[in-house]
């Protein structure tokens, strides 16, 4: 916890450094209509997320409903607790409200992790090769990324049944626990390609990449709203790199690193340092109130219906110390 708390102060310190009261002051709503923008692509992204994850246990006969809520309730917990608490929430104590296992859960929430990097990666590399101060040798690597992330996202789809004995032999005789367990990992998370099938794999890509897209078109009309001065790719490379910005260990809501990465992604494209910085931590604090917020609530709907309810310290107390 501690580790993750001085990483955000680090980065938090790099974003803000040089930066006065007045720059704070300056921050505006220019034009107010956007924000309906905002909202309806706020829910238009999270309902296709939600969908993608019902779409990844239909074959368990689990509801629409309760996936939304475990999903939506994951991502508030991970955004006030540590360790990506939600997360495990989600395969250990909610797995039983999805009529599944945990081993099927955790096979889906690799998958998605999965899913998420490599959309991101192949709009980071797009966005990169159109922004500004990009040296040639960066615009190369642009290129190849698209070219290695599009191709990942490709081989996971179509070859999911072919990968599987690759991975076994690849792991074969290994002693390491972590090794073994990293192998696990991979064969549940193709494992759950193989059961979607090439057809059900390809949709999920298709739903990740429309998801990631509203994502996108939040950040545009949040840049709208505030009357961000920047071209129109920088809203996307912003997207990207801020929330890749979450493999950085951090404390939970991965605060310090997204905005450190949304700001150096908007000045690539234009936009001046402050307002840079003020961005990223505007649209910062909305995704964690509102995603908090409707989990929360969700969370707490559920739990009033249950009876008898276990209070949640005593829940978390008895996640298991190991994922399955």
């Amino acid at each position: 916890m501690l580790p993750g708390l001085a990483i955000s102060a680090f980065f938090l310190w790099l974003t803000f450094r040089g930066f006065h009261l007045s720059d704070f002051a300056a921050l505006r709503l220019a034009a107010p209509l956007w924000l309906v923008g905002v909202l309806a692509f706020s829910v238009a992204g999270y309902t296709t997320r939600c969908y993608r994850s019902w779409l990844m246990v239909r074959s368990v006969k689990a509801k629409f409903g309760a996936t939304a809520r475990v999903f939506m309730t994951s991502l508030a917990a991970n955004n006030i607790l540590p360790l990506r608490i939600g997360d495990v929430m989600r395969i250990f104590t909610y797995a039983g409200d999805l009529n599944a296992t945990p081993s099927t859960i955790l096979s889906t929430v690799i998958l998605e992790k999965l899913l998420d990097v490599l959309t991101l990666a192949v709009l980071f590399a797009t966005t990169l090769h159109f922004g500004g101060a990009v040296s040639p040798h960066m615009r190369l690597l642009a290129k190849a990324g698209i070219g290695i992330s599009g191709g990942g996202l490709l081989v996971m789809v179509l070859g999911a049944r072919i990968l599987e004995p690759w991975v076994k032999r690849l792991f074969a005789g290994t002693e390491n626990a972590r090794l073994a367990k990293l192998e696990h990992w991979i064969l549940l998370a193709l494992e759950c390609v193989r059961q979607n099938g090439v057809l059900g794999s390809l949709w999920l890509v298709i739903c990740s990449f429309v998801a990631w897209v509203f994502e996108g078109l939040l950040y545009v009309s949040a840049a709208r709203l505030v009357g961000l001065h920047t071209d129109a790719v920088g809203p996307w490379q912003a997207v990207a790199q801020a929330n890749l910005s979450f493999l950085i260990p951090s404390s939970p809501g991965g605060i310090g690193p997204f905005e450190a990465a949304c700001k150096d992604a908007l000045m690539r494209h234009g936009a001046t340092p402050a307002a840079s910085g003020l961005f990223g931590l505007m649209i910062h604090v909305y995704l964690l109130v509102a995603i908090t917020g409707v989990g929360g609530a969700m969370f707490l709907a559920h739990r009033m219906k249950r009876s008898p309810r276990e209070p949640l310290l005593e829940e978390i107390d008895e996640l298991p110390a190991q994922l399955p």
